[in-house]
Parts: C-alpha cells; structure tokens; sequence
C-alpha cells in the first residue's frame, strides 16, 4: 500500500503549477494511465503554455504564466509522466494492496489450492493455463491427467496434486459430466470400464464423447492401455446398447444362457509420442510429460524468447503486451515443435506459410515468407523439432515471429556429450593450433557440453558443435578421436 503512486497526485500537480480545472485535471489522469501518447503530447504544450481560447480567454494558464520555467516545466511533466505508468486511485490501489496480501497467503500456505482456483479461473485462456500448468512445476505440485472416479467438472485437488476436469476434454459437454458424477455419487466408484459404460452410456455420454475420455486418460486407472480400449470401446457400446433393447423387450431368458460377456481386446500400448499428441489434442496442452521435456535444459540456453513471452492480455479493447521489453524488429530464436503448418498462395503465386510452433510453455505463430520458404520448405513438417531465427513483428494486435532461417535439431539435441581425445602423436606445434581452434570456438549461447581428454587428464567445455566445427575437429586429431556418445 506505501509503495503505490496515486492518480491524485497528478491531477493535483497540473492543478497547482498550471492551473487546470478538476475536469481537464482528470483528462491528463486518463491519458497518462491509458498510455495515449497523441493526448499526452497535446497536454504536454498545455500544461507548459496553457491554453488560450478564441475570444482570448485564458482557459488554462500553464505553466508558465505561473511562474515556472520552460525547463522546469518539461522536466516536472517528463517526472509526472514516468511514475504515472504505474498510478492508481488511492482506493484502487488500497484494495490492491488487500487482494496481494490474501493472494501471497494463500499461496504460501494453500499452494495447491490456491493454484486449482487459479487454473479454474482461466479455464478458456489458451495462454494462462500452460503458464500456469508450469508454475505448478515450478512449485513440485503434480498436475494429473483427468480420472474417471476423481474429476468433477473443473480443476480439484486430491491430496497434494490438481487433476484435469471432465469438462476440459474435447467432446465432453456439461450433460455427460453431470451424468458421470452424479451417478459416480450415488452408485460408487466406476468398478471397471466396462462396468463405466453400463452405467451411464447414453445420449449424453455417446461414442465421441468417451473416445476423448479414453485418448485423455481418463480411464487410465482402471490399468488398461488406451489402445485397448480404443479398439474396443465401439464393440462394448453396440453390445451394451442391443443387450438393453433386449431386456426391454424381454427377449432375454430367464434361465441365463444370454448373459453378456462382455471382453476387451487387449493390445500393447501405444508410443509415448502418440498418447501425449492425443493429450494435447483433447486437453489443449500437454500434461503427463511433453515431446520437448528430454531437451529442456538445451532449449532454455539456446532460446532467447518464449510464448510466455509473447502473451497478450486484452484490456479496455486495447491490447496491451505484458511484463515484456520486447521490440519490433528484434532478433530472436527458439527451439520448438512445428504442431500446425497452413500455406498461403500470395498474390505474386509464390507460397508463404503460417506455423505454430509449441516450446515448453504454450504455442507462438511464425510466418515464412516465399524466399525463405524457397530454401527451408524440406524442414516444415509437422511434429519435428527445429530451431527457428528471425525477428520479431510487432503491431497493434498481435505479436508474431518472422523466419529467416530454420533448421532440423531433433538429431542435436538427442546428442548428449562431444568428445575429443588428443593423440599422444600431435606435435606441439599441431596442439598449439588445435588449442588455438578450439578457443575461437567461444560463444556465450553454446549449449553443447564438449570433453577434451589425453591419457593424463580431461577437461570440460561448451560449445556450439555443427557439422563443419565436427570435420575441423575430425583434420585435427582424426575421426577416430571424435566422438558423440
């Protein structure tokens, strides 16, 4: 609460030192709070000289005609300017201050709490839920794949974890989450998943509907691989559905020979790369793990920016970037999954393409032009790994990469370690060079963990291997002395 400027004081100021009225005081307040630079700039030659009507009435004296230099002038307004980037009205800023205090105490002491209301809070935000989904890692509480027997509608805790909501799978509408927990309430836990679909497969809870559950995870508990249950899910339905319309009827027999057996088909599980795309595909985001996660520690050192980075909050119909020094035109690069590819003919009948490129966090759009498209278009394929250089376009409504160069790095990154052994045959003249090589290879953004070794000793550093670094190295001390491993 001490720490927080007020709006007053501006209002004040331009009130004392150049004689505006409370109205035109209080546009000068909105202008600087809204960051309107055209009204800031006006009110600036206002607050300075003042303002002189056509009948020659002064309507505002300035500055000026009140005893203030130019100079002084234009520094109080530049001062007045800077600490309003932050200002509130006292009483927002005292409730702000009561919201702040309640929100860090219950983080500290109600963390995994306190995040579930919070991802409950921004369940339609595509760009909130990773941020906050990551936070959560960052703060050791696991956040679970939706459970058939433990998830209502939103975000719960169970335990020290959160787990996914019903209502958060793709295909699943509010109809089939009440049908599930409400009968889950009155009847117990879902004994199997056969068990589920006698229960409560229906209208609400139709055939896409648990297909989304089954690729979610959300049958997980029940111990049988999604794969089996989506190749057998269909043929329990139909069953279950034609065993009803018999006991309906009363075609069943009473002595029992038409019991249903009801058998799942069992089949091995599927790759880990397809299980966590259908996540991604039904929840939005990845959740038991992400196709990026064994290169975390590389990616971090070699990106310069993240989609965090490129969030855009919509406020008051402006759109505002936050907590970012981002600039147009800025040299960035990334590493990231290519998860959508959308070509566009341009006028000129040359293509250009719109990705999506997911890294740890969430998604970011990237544009390749025709010219850079025409040199890397063999690397744009979806679901393989690339590193990405361009510059930042920033413009009123959104914040987009352009490419300018694109390479494939799925085979860097599985790489963990360089090795160099120097031969005992290498004259001092031949070390003096390879040493002198290898120190020009210095690069602050090196991310690759080299060692360099002799029968006597070993030695660690980074650098940036490609290609052409490994044959140098390879004319050096020979191919048998160079090593990934």
């Amino acid at each position: 609460y001490g720490c927080m400027v007020y709006q007053e004081q501006v209002m004040q100021i331009v009130r004392d030192i150049a004689g505006y009225s409370l109205g035109r005081a209080d546009l000068v307040r909105r202008a600087m709070g809204k960051k309107k630079l055209d009204v800031m700039a006006q009110e600036r030659k206002n607050f300075i000289y003042g303002v002189v009507n056509e009948k020659g009435e002064v309507e505002i004296p300035g500055a000026i005609r009140n005893g203030v230099d130019e100079k002084s002038a234009n520094k109080i307004f530049d001062e007045m300017a800077e600490f309003a980037k932050y200002a509130f009205n006292k009483s927002h800023a005292a409730c702000y201050a009561v919201v702040a205090y309640r929100t860090a105490y219950l983080k500290t002491y109600y963390p995994t709490e306190f995040m579930a209301a919070l991802l409950n809070s921004f369940l339609t935000s595509t760009y909130k839920i990773p941020e906050y989904i990551e936070e959560c890692k960052r703060l050791e509480i696991e956040v679970r794949r939706p459970d058939i027997n433990k998830s209502f509608s939103k975000f719960t805790v169970d335990k020290d974890s959160i787990i996914f909501g019903l209502a958060a799978i793709k295909n699943v509408g509010e109809g089939a989450v009440n049908s599930i927990t409400e009968e889950r309430e009155k009847h117990g836990n879902y004994r199997d998943f056969i068990d589920f679909c006698q229960r409560v497969a229906g209208e609400d809870v139709n055939k896409k509907c648990i297909e989304s559950m089954i690729k979610a995870g959300a049958f997980d508990c029940f111990g049988e691989t999604r794969n089996t249950l989506l190749c057998s899910f269909e043929k329990i339905l139909d069953m279950i559905s034609s065993d009803q319309r018999k006991s309906l009827s009363g075609q069943l027999s009473m002595f029992g020979e038409d019991v249903p057996d009801y058998v799942l088909e069992k089949r091995d599980e599927l790759p880990k790369k397809q299980l966590l795309a259908f996540e991604k595909d039904m929840l939005g985001l990845y959740v038991s793990g992400h196709p990026l996660d064994a290169y975390r520690e590389k990616i971090q050192k070699y990106s310069n920016i993240s989609s965090l980075d490129l969030y855009k909050e919509e406020a008051e119909e402006e759109i505002e970037m936050m907590d970012t020094k981002l600039t147009d035109g800025q040299f960035v690069r990334l590493i990231g999954l290519i998860s959508d590819v959308r070509k566009k003919i341009t006028k000129n009948n040359e293509i250009m393409v719109f990705l999506t490129i997911e890294d740890l966090e969430g998604s970011m759009p990237v544009i390749v032009f025709p010219k850079t498209y025409d040199v890397y278009h063999q690397l744009i394929v979806e679901d393989s790994i690339v590193k990405i250089e361009g510059r930042l376009n920033i413009r009123e409504d959104e914040m987009t990469i352009v490419a300018t160069k694109i390479e494939n790095c799925e085979e860097e990154l599985s790489r963990k370690s360089f090795k160099i052994i120097i031969p005992s045959t290498l004259s001092e003249e031949q070390l003096s060079e390879l040493r002198t090589y290898i120190k020009s290879l210095g690069n602050p953004n090196a991310n690759q963990e080299v060692i360099i070794c002799n029968k006597e000793r070993q030695s660690k550093v980074v650098l940036e291997i490609n290609q052409q670094i490994e044959q140098n190295l390879v004319n050096y001390v020979g191919r048998e002395n160079v090593m990934w491993y």
